[in-house]
């Protein structure tokens, strides 16, 4: 004879029934009877979304046992983000090292005639700017950095291609476009021109994935997805603050490869975009890049100055030390930043021969430079790019100071700029009042 069903059996089979979905609490439920429930609820395919939070909720130990023994993870279903960037929400800075820009206006006047400009004159050139007409623009130059840092010492900061960063600091934009005046807008696979601003644009608003690797690199572009075995619970990502681009024909090789190979040139454009992954470190080339100004714009700064550096890019370490700063801050705040597309094309600029005595000590530094920021931890404390950058400045002082002086240079520049970049937000906001 067959037994008939016991009077749980059937609440159970009423419940599944009915749908779960409409209960809104299951703690109540004794726990052997919930195991019951939630065994035949897998079995019978009705494990939802909800109905396992609401099992989740319940806060039973043997039922989260379960849920773990059997791998049942969260299932977040990405959304690509609806959030879009407007044109005025944009400033391009244009650090400029020449006085003629004319040919290199009307070589971006298709993709730069669309948004804000902010030009930058380095502080050492002494001809007047030539620029056509046709654009949105304001231009910076040494009266108005002595004016706003407030002592002609300050301008060190500022000189060469580091005046982009007196651009950084004036805008008033959320997002930044930052390209030098000896590039020229690339061509991909397919010859079309690469806008520059769209594909920056294109990677900040979308999220980066910096704590697990995607072998198919960023999963939201065109095309692709996330790999198989990728965690759902990291498939949201996080916002990105910085989008590095790359260039064509001159890479961005140190003095003495490109000595050592002075016909070496990149003519591959590999049409891919990647995180970085977060406890990476990277050098960052202010040549060509994108950010969020409002989340990581104080930690885009000039501070390692060599002494007697140049101006061209063998010459400098500036933008190398931003890229590491730019980097712990975006992993200490759990932010993301990508690499790969745009491309631009760099001209052929400088002297390799030259350039390798003034960029020969940095080449040494970074091999301090590199493991001090590899092993450094920012406090809780730190809650904005401000406080993160100068509690690293403190770091920089205390372990590298004693190495050689130009890291304690470094460090006074750090709490330097954080100052500037305040008294520059005051300013801006009693001229909004």
């Amino acid at each position: 004879m067959r037994t008939p069903p016991s009077l749980v059996s059937l609440a159970i089979d009423a419940a599944l029934i009915n749908n779960l979905s409409n209960f809104s609490d299951l703690s109540p439920i004794p726990e052997h009877i919930l195991l019951d429930l939630f065994l035949r609820t897998l079995r019978a395919g009705k494990l939802t979304e909800r109905i396992l939070n609401l099992f989740i909720a319940t806060g039973k130990e043997e039922v989260l046992s379960l849920i773990e023994s059997l791998n049942i993870q969260h299932v977040l279903t990405p959304v690509l983000p609806t959030k879009s960037i407007m044109d005025n929400e944009v400033d391009i800075v244009i650090g400029a090292l020449h006085s003629d820009l004319t040919s290199f206006m009307e070589e971006w006047r298709l993709i730069f005639s669309r948004y804000h400009l902010i030009i930058v004159k380095d502080p050492d050139l002494k001809e007047e700017l030539k620029i056509p007409g046709g654009f949105n623009l304001d231009v910076y130059s040494k009266s108005d950095i002595d004016r706003t840092v407030g002592s002609s010492s300050a301008t060190l900061l500022f000189s060469g291609y580091s005046c982009r960063y007196f651009g950084y600091l004036m805008s008033r934009k959320k997002y930044i476009i930052s390209v030098d005046d000896d590039c020229s807008p690339a061509r991909d696979n397919n010859g079309d021109l690469v806008d520059i601003v769209a594909q920056h644009i294109t990677n900040l608003s979308t999220p980066a994935t910096p704590f697990f690797f995607n072998t198919l690199y960023d999963p939201y572009r065109k095309g692709a997805d996330f790999v198989r075995g990728y965690p759902f619970s990291l498939r949201n990502g996080v916002p990105c603050t910085l989008s590095c681009g790359l260039w064509l024909n001159l890479a961005d090789y140190d003095a003495p490869t490109q000595a050592l190979k002075p016909e070496l040139r990149n003519s591959r454009y590999v049409d891919a975009v990647l995180t970085v992954p977060a406890r990476s470190m990277m050098p960052l080339s202010g040549i060509n890049i994108g950010f969020d100004r409002e989340l990581v714009g104080p930690a885009l700064l000039p501070a390692l100055m060599l002494a007697g550096e140049g101006k061209f890019r063998w010459e400098t370490v500036e933008d190398i030390w931003c890229g590491m700063c730019v980097k712990v801050v975006s992993d200490h705040m759990g932010l993301g930043v990508k690499t790969g597309l745009p491309y631009v094309w760099r001209k052929e600029r400088g002297d390799v021969v030259e350039s390798l005595k003034k960029d020969w000590k940095g080449v040494k530094l970074m091999e301090e430079v590199v493991p001090f920021f590899q092993s450094l931890k920012l406090s809780p404390d730190a809650i904005s790019a401000e406080d993160c950058v100068v509690e690293m400045a403190a770091a920089v002082k205390e372990r590298l100071g004693p190495v050689d002086p130009v890291f304690g240079r470094a460090a006074n520049a750090m709490v330097d700029w954080i100052k500037l970049w305040k008294v520059a937000g005051a300013q801006s906001s009693l001229s909004v009042a």
